[in-house]
Protein backbone atom coordinates (compact mmCIF):
# COMPACT_ATOMS: atom_id res chain seq x y z
CA UNK A 1 0.00 0.00 0.00
CA UNK A 2 2.88 2.78 1.00
CA UNK A 3 4.91 1.23 -2.09
CA UNK A 4 1.98 2.42 -4.37
CA UNK A 5 1.63 5.54 -2.51
CA UNK A 6 5.10 5.81 -3.03
CA UNK A 7 5.13 5.61 -6.89
CA UNK A 8 2.32 7.56 -7.39
CA UNK A 9 4.04 10.31 -5.66
CA UNK A 10 6.66 9.71 -8.01
CA UNK A 11 4.91 9.87 -10.93
CA UNK A 12 3.21 12.66 -10.07
CA UNK A 13 6.34 14.55 -9.41
CA UNK A 14 7.80 13.30 -13.07
CA UNK A 15 4.79 14.72 -14.53
CA UNK A 16 4.86 18.18 -13.02
CA UNK A 17 8.80 18.21 -13.96
CA UNK A 18 7.36 17.93 -17.54
CA UNK A 19 4.90 20.24 -17.68
CA UNK A 20 7.87 22.85 -16.15
CA UNK A 21 10.10 21.78 -18.49
CA UNK A 22 7.69 22.73 -21.27
CA UNK A 23 6.45 25.91 -19.64
CA UNK A 24 9.69 26.84 -19.47
CA UNK A 25 10.95 26.08 -23.18
CA UNK A 26 7.83 27.09 -25.03
CA UNK A 27 8.48 31.12 -24.62
CA UNK A 28 12.45 30.43 -26.12
CA UNK A 29 11.12 28.78 -29.08
CA UNK A 30 8.55 31.89 -29.43
CA UNK A 31 11.06 34.75 -29.42
CA UNK A 32 11.46 36.36 -32.95
CA UNK A 33 15.06 36.06 -34.35
CA UNK A 34 17.33 38.66 -35.21
CA UNK A 35 16.45 40.68 -38.04
CA UNK A 36 17.77 40.14 -41.16
CA UNK A 37 20.47 42.54 -42.15
CA UNK A 38 19.62 45.36 -44.72
CA UNK A 39 20.53 44.43 -48.60
CA UNK A 40 23.69 47.03 -49.84
CA UNK A 41 22.89 49.58 -52.34
CA UNK A 42 23.40 48.39 -55.68
CA UNK A 43 26.40 49.97 -56.72
CA UNK A 44 28.87 49.74 -60.18
CA UNK A 45 32.36 50.04 -59.98
CA UNK A 46 35.21 50.72 -62.24
CA UNK A 47 38.43 52.05 -62.61
CA UNK A 48 39.50 55.25 -64.67
CA UNK A 49 42.54 56.64 -65.57
CA UNK A 50 44.50 59.71 -66.90
CA UNK A 51 47.44 61.19 -68.66
CA UNK A 52 49.10 64.14 -69.66
CA UNK A 53 52.60 65.25 -70.95
CA UNK A 54 54.32 67.90 -69.81
CA UNK A 55 57.85 69.07 -69.71
CA UNK A 56 60.41 69.36 -67.44
CA UNK A 57 61.43 72.62 -65.72
CA UNK A 58 64.96 72.30 -63.94
CA UNK A 59 67.43 69.98 -63.89
CA UNK A 60 69.91 67.78 -60.38
CA UNK A 61 72.85 67.22 -61.54
CA UNK A 62 75.27 65.07 -59.19
CA UNK A 63 79.12 66.15 -59.83
CA UNK A 64 82.31 66.24 -57.59
CA UNK A 65 85.72 65.83 -57.42
CA UNK A 66 87.89 62.12 -55.75
CA UNK A 67 91.51 63.55 -55.21
CA UNK A 68 94.37 61.02 -53.93
CA UNK A 69 97.91 61.88 -52.31
CA UNK A 70 100.00 60.78 -50.06
CA UNK A 71 98.50 61.80 -46.33
CA UNK A 72 94.78 62.94 -46.08
CA UNK A 73 95.72 66.48 -45.89
CA UNK A 74 97.60 66.23 -49.18
CA UNK A 75 94.74 65.00 -50.43
CA UNK A 76 92.04 66.98 -48.96
CA UNK A 77 93.95 70.41 -49.50
CA UNK A 78 94.16 69.12 -53.28
CA UNK A 79 90.27 68.42 -53.52
CA UNK A 80 89.67 71.83 -51.86
CA UNK A 81 91.53 73.76 -54.57
CA UNK A 82 89.53 71.72 -56.61
CA UNK A 83 86.34 72.06 -55.48
CA UNK A 84 86.61 76.28 -55.34
CA UNK A 85 87.17 75.89 -59.24
CA UNK A 86 84.27 73.98 -59.41
CA UNK A 87 82.13 76.48 -57.03
CA UNK A 88 83.02 79.07 -59.07
CA UNK A 89 82.42 77.71 -62.52
CA UNK A 90 79.12 76.59 -61.56
CA UNK A 91 78.13 80.66 -60.48
CA UNK A 92 79.66 81.57 -63.73
CA UNK A 93 77.16 79.77 -65.08
CA UNK A 94 74.53 81.38 -63.29
CA UNK A 95 73.82 78.76 -60.79
CA UNK A 96 72.82 80.80 -57.07
CA UNK A 97 75.06 79.43 -54.51
CA UNK A 98 71.76 78.29 -52.67
CA UNK A 99 71.10 75.83 -55.40
CA UNK A 100 74.74 74.09 -54.84
CA UNK A 101 75.00 71.75 -52.01
CA UNK A 102 77.27 69.13 -50.33
CA UNK A 103 75.73 65.80 -50.78
CA UNK A 104 78.60 63.04 -49.79
CA UNK A 105 81.85 63.84 -48.40
CA UNK A 106 84.09 60.99 -47.33
CA UNK A 107 88.19 60.06 -46.27
CA UNK A 108 89.22 56.96 -47.46
CA UNK A 109 92.44 54.83 -46.77
CA UNK A 110 93.91 53.19 -50.33
CA UNK A 111 96.09 50.33 -50.22
CA UNK A 112 98.29 49.18 -52.94
CA UNK A 113 98.81 45.38 -53.89
CA UNK A 114 98.66 42.49 -50.83
CA UNK A 115 102.24 40.47 -50.26
CA UNK A 116 102.23 36.36 -49.58
CA UNK A 117 101.11 36.33 -45.59
CA UNK A 118 101.56 40.49 -45.42
CA UNK A 119 98.15 42.73 -44.66
CA UNK A 120 98.15 44.97 -47.53
CA UNK A 121 100.31 48.63 -47.64
CA UNK A 122 98.81 51.36 -46.96
CA UNK A 123 99.80 53.53 -49.88
CA UNK A 124 97.75 57.18 -49.39
CA UNK A 125 94.20 58.15 -49.20
CA UNK A 126 91.26 59.25 -51.05
CA UNK A 127 88.94 62.47 -50.49
CA UNK A 128 85.82 62.44 -52.23
CA UNK A 129 83.33 65.54 -52.30
CA UNK A 130 80.39 65.25 -54.13
CA UNK A 131 77.80 68.77 -55.09
CA UNK A 132 74.30 68.20 -55.61
CA UNK A 133 73.31 70.87 -58.25
CA UNK A 134 70.08 72.69 -59.36
CA UNK A 135 69.93 74.06 -62.82
CA UNK A 136 66.87 76.04 -62.82
CA UNK A 137 67.34 77.10 -66.66
CA UNK A 138 66.97 73.64 -68.24
CA UNK A 139 68.65 74.31 -71.40
CA UNK A 140 71.81 75.46 -69.90
CA UNK A 141 72.28 72.09 -68.32
CA UNK A 142 75.13 70.82 -71.16
CA UNK A 143 76.74 74.04 -70.51
CA UNK A 144 76.78 73.53 -66.99
CA UNK A 145 78.49 69.70 -67.44
CA UNK A 146 81.07 71.18 -69.93
CA UNK A 147 81.73 74.05 -67.34
CA UNK A 148 81.88 71.11 -64.61
CA UNK A 149 84.37 69.07 -66.65
CA UNK A 150 86.72 71.79 -67.38
CA UNK A 151 86.91 72.93 -64.41
CA UNK A 152 88.50 69.60 -62.96
CA UNK A 153 85.10 67.40 -62.34
CA UNK A 154 86.11 63.85 -61.78
CA UNK A 155 82.27 62.54 -61.56
CA UNK A 156 79.83 64.57 -63.71
CA UNK A 157 76.95 62.48 -64.26
CA UNK A 158 73.43 61.75 -63.06
CA UNK A 159 71.27 64.27 -64.48
CA UNK A 160 67.99 63.66 -63.85
CA UNK A 161 64.82 65.97 -65.26
CA UNK A 162 62.64 67.44 -62.65
CA UNK A 163 59.34 69.22 -62.11
CA UNK A 164 58.88 71.99 -59.56
CA UNK A 165 55.02 72.00 -59.65
CA UNK A 166 52.96 68.81 -61.03
CA UNK A 167 49.69 70.15 -58.94
CA UNK A 168 47.87 71.55 -61.80
CA UNK A 169 49.26 69.12 -64.88
CA UNK A 170 48.09 66.18 -62.05
CA UNK A 171 44.54 67.88 -62.61
CA UNK A 172 44.42 67.74 -66.00
CA UNK A 173 45.02 63.94 -65.88
CA UNK A 174 42.29 63.91 -62.55
CA UNK A 175 39.45 65.04 -64.74
CA UNK A 176 40.47 63.18 -68.11
CA UNK A 177 40.26 59.89 -65.63
CA UNK A 178 37.04 60.90 -64.09
CA UNK A 179 35.73 60.90 -67.62
CA UNK A 180 37.28 57.53 -68.64
CA UNK A 181 35.45 55.78 -64.97
CA UNK A 182 32.06 57.42 -66.51
CA UNK A 183 32.51 56.20 -69.90
CA UNK A 184 33.35 52.82 -68.43
CA UNK A 185 30.59 52.97 -65.93
CA UNK A 186 27.99 53.86 -68.83
CA UNK A 187 29.24 51.07 -71.23
CA UNK A 188 29.01 48.69 -68.30
CA UNK A 189 25.75 50.03 -67.21
CA UNK A 190 24.02 49.95 -70.64
CA UNK A 191 25.25 46.10 -71.74
CA UNK A 192 24.09 45.22 -68.01
CA UNK A 193 20.52 46.23 -68.46
CA UNK A 194 21.05 48.77 -65.43
CA UNK A 195 20.25 53.00 -64.94
CA UNK A 196 23.43 55.10 -63.90
CA UNK A 197 23.00 57.16 -61.04
CA UNK A 198 25.21 59.46 -59.32
CA UNK A 199 28.73 58.95 -57.90
CA UNK A 200 28.92 57.42 -54.70
CA UNK A 201 32.57 58.03 -53.77
CA UNK A 202 35.98 58.09 -55.66
CA UNK A 203 39.15 56.98 -54.43
CA UNK A 204 42.42 57.94 -55.99
CA UNK A 205 45.62 55.90 -56.52
CA UNK A 206 47.91 58.65 -58.19
CA UNK A 207 51.01 56.57 -60.62
CA UNK A 208 53.46 59.48 -60.93
CA UNK A 209 55.54 58.69 -63.94
CA UNK A 210 59.28 57.94 -62.83
CA UNK A 211 61.84 61.06 -64.30
CA UNK A 212 64.34 60.06 -66.44
CA UNK A 213 67.88 59.70 -65.43
CA UNK A 214 71.00 59.87 -67.16
CA UNK A 215 73.82 56.98 -65.52
CA UNK A 216 76.37 58.03 -63.75
CA UNK A 217 79.26 58.62 -65.76
CA UNK A 218 83.11 59.53 -64.78
CA UNK A 219 84.61 61.89 -66.45
CA UNK A 220 88.45 62.08 -66.76
CA UNK A 221 89.01 65.16 -69.67
CA UNK A 222 87.18 67.94 -71.25
CA UNK A 223 84.71 67.07 -73.94
CA UNK A 224 83.36 68.86 -76.63
CA UNK A 225 79.59 70.13 -75.74
CA UNK A 226 77.63 68.15 -73.75
CA UNK A 227 74.21 67.56 -76.18
CA UNK A 228 71.85 67.11 -73.40
CA UNK A 229 67.51 66.89 -74.43
CA UNK A 230 64.98 67.47 -71.73
CA UNK A 231 61.84 65.95 -73.37
CA UNK A 232 58.70 65.66 -72.01
CA UNK A 233 57.39 63.06 -68.71
CA UNK A 234 54.06 61.77 -68.84
CA UNK A 235 51.63 62.12 -65.76
CA UNK A 236 49.67 59.53 -64.70
CA UNK A 237 46.36 59.36 -62.24
CA UNK A 238 44.30 56.40 -61.76
CA UNK A 239 40.83 56.61 -59.59
CA UNK A 240 38.12 53.98 -58.32
CA UNK A 241 34.60 55.26 -58.93
CA UNK A 242 31.68 54.10 -57.23
CA UNK A 243 28.27 54.65 -59.13
CA UNK A 244 24.77 54.06 -57.76
CA UNK A 245 22.40 51.91 -60.49
CA UNK A 246 18.86 50.90 -60.78
CA UNK A 247 16.95 48.02 -62.24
Amino acid sequence: MAASRASGSLAVCAALLAAFAVAAAAPARAQPGPPPPPMPPARLIVTGEGSVSVPPDYAEITSGVTTQAKTAKEASDANTKTMAVLNAALQKEGVAPSDIQTVRFSVSPVYGTPQLNHAPPLVGFSVANELGIKVRQIDKVGEVLDSLIAAGATDAGSVQFLHSDTSKALDQARTAAIADARRKAQLYAQASGLTLGGVAWITENPAYAPQPQMGAMRVLAASPAVPIAAGQDTLRTQITVGFEVAH
